[in-house]
């Protein structure tokens, strides 16, 4: 078979395809964001960009703890340092990096219970029934 004939063949199949596939409407910026433009687009996006950070307080172990998140960027991707402390009973810090923003606390507070058992500060039957709490 000729080369020609190949080709034209290819042409008349893509004509055949552009002419029964539906045309795709454009989406504007608005469409991409949820219908949000202007002030209430800046209001969402601070929103969610102060949202990436925490702190707060709780009571571990009888004794007041706090914990602070933050993003980090590492090779372009979003992770999440956490940090948890008590500082009325020791200088133990819990230190966590992970991409999950949800569990990033609790590996924080997994690494400062393993420092604070492996200091004698606590016992395992101390942290088993705070779990149960």
């Amino acid at each position: 078979m000729r080369s020609s004939v190949i080709i034209s063949v290819l042409l008349g199949m893509a004509l055949v395809v552009g002419v029964f596939t539906p045309k795709a409407e454009a989406q504007g910026v608005s469409d991409l964001v949820g219908g949000l433009t202007g002030s209430g687009l800046v209001e969402a996006l601070t929103s969610k960009i102060v949202g990436l950070w925490r702190s707060g307080d709780i009571v571990f172990l009888d004794h007041v703890c706090s914990f602070q998140v933050k993003p980090k960027l590492r090779k372009f991707q979003l992770y999440f340092e956490g940090k948890f402390w008590c500082p009325g009973w020791t200088s133990i810090k819990g230190e966590a990096l992970t991409r999950s923003n949800s569990s990033v606390v609790n590996k924080a507070v997994a690494d400062f219970l393993q420092k604070a058992l492996a200091n004698g500060l606590t016992t395992e039957d101390e942290a088993r029934a705070w779990l149960q709490q």
